[in-house]
């Protein structure tokens, strides 16, 4: 693929662990990776310190790649309320990281995400992450999962949003 096309960064936010893609996709919406990876956090630093990593890795990234767009997971409503709301914190974080850069926002459901990327809604990670190696025409998934998801959410978005035509 040539360097055409327009940079997306998906986030699969976490305190612990943030997944991040960087996917470059053109016209024909082919796509391929550019960068993935994760953000681990101080395991033992008070929350505050974590978001202020995560924060200022996602700025980092931003600045670096100059992305078209940021897609973010947003958080699953699960049985934890407590799980949920310090997940919140993250995306926060992360939202403001990319409105800091300039750049626009999208918001996925994980079943959004699973279903643009897999075909179905209810796919499994391993599924997801296949689904992901194919897309990419890589050897194998990205590693570790968090950033198969990370490149899940900037797949999802490059498939998705309305690219200008080829000049």
């Amino acid at each position: 693929m040539s360097r055409t096309g327009r940079l997306f960064l998906g986030i699969d936010p976490g305190t612990a662990v943030t997944g991040f893609g960087v996917v470059r996709v053109d016209d024909r919406r082919r796509a391929e990776l550019v960068e993935c990876g994760v953000v681990r956090t101080s395991p033992r630093a008070a929350l505050a310190v974590r978001l202020r990593e995560i924060h200022e890795a996602v700025a980092a990234l931003v600045a670096e790649f100059s992305p078209a767009a940021v897609a973010v997971e947003d958080v699953f409503q699960g049985k934890n309320v407590r799980s949920a709301l310090t997940l919140g914190h993250a995306r926060g974080v992360i939202l403001l990281a990319a409105a800091l850069g300039d750049v626009d926002v999208a918001e996925y459901t994980a079943a959004e995400i699973k279903s643009a990327v897999a075909g179905r809604g209810a796919a499994s990670k391993e599924q997801v992450a296949y689904m992901v190696q194919q897309h990419l025409r890589l050897e194998s998934p990205p590693r570790p999962s968090d950033a198969a998801d990370g490149v899940a959410a900037a797949l999802c978005h490059g498939l998705r949003v309305r690219l200008p035509a080829a000049v």
